[in-house]
């Protein structure tokens, strides 16, 4: 089934889980990612149990903290 990536269409495979997804697209500090589906947020623990859609739109973000010194 297609899904897109960080804005790259890609084929996955059916029932695939967010979980599963992190794991397949090498996602660099698993630990500390965000991941929205067509703009609403997973909590992290929920990973393992959101299935994947056809279409669906997917994002890994991580938030930086900042500041002045």
């Amino acid at each position: 089934m297609k899904v897109t990536i960080a804005g790259n269409t890609k084929d996955i495979a059916e029932n695939t889980t967010v979980a599963q997804l992190v794991v397949d697209e090498k996602v660099d500090n698993p630990e500390y990612v965000t991941v929205t589906i067509n703009d609403e947020f997973v909590e992290h623990h929920d990973f393992e149990n959101v299935v994947l859609k056809e279409n669906d739109v997917v994002e890994f973000l991580y938030f930086m903290g900042g500041g002045r010194f």
